[in-house]
């Protein structure tokens, strides 16, 4: 492949990373959900959340981060991939994130992801992640 074609396809991968951010933000778990792989890994146990695994258990999660949130950002950069493949790659990026529960109680969460990607019928998303804090995270009432 040519350097253009990594450069698109990386847009791609960062542009699927962002997807997933908004779509928590606004309180949309089909938004989120739709960054993922329908056989997806999210797992968040080193924040001391859970894991989840394909469509159905990630957009439950999602579904309940909608309900129980009031207010949260999350801020994603840092991106690095390595392209494994045609249709594959893995990376990290860094996850800022901040919010408030429906109670009141706040939550902050400062943490690495490392994902993995695949390029299908509907373009690159995200295949697994892991998400691991870098400073002590501040998980407030939050259940997951």
């Amino acid at each position: 492949m040519t350097t253009e074609d990594r450069t698109a396809d990386l847009a791609a991968i960062v542009h699927a990373t962002h997807t997933y951010a908004l779509g928590l933000d606004r309180f949309d778990p089909e938004l989120a959900l739709s960054a993922f792989t329908s056989d997806a890994v999210w797992d968040a146990t080193p924040v001391g959340l859970a894991r989840y695994e394909g469509e159905a258990e990630i957009r439950g999660f999602f579904e309940k981060d909608a309900q129980q949130v009031r207010d949260q950002f999350h801020v994603i950069t840092n991106h690095r991939v390595e392209f494994t493949g045609p249709d594959a790659a893995s990376g990290t990026n860094y996850v800022y994130s901040e919010g408030h529960l429906s109670g009141g109680a706040s939550f902050k969460a400062i943490a690495l992801n490392e994902d993995t990607y695949a390029r299908g019928g509907d373009g690159w998303r995200i295949a697994s992640r892991v998400i691991s804090p870098l400073t002590p995270p501040e998980m407030g009432d939050f259940e997951a």
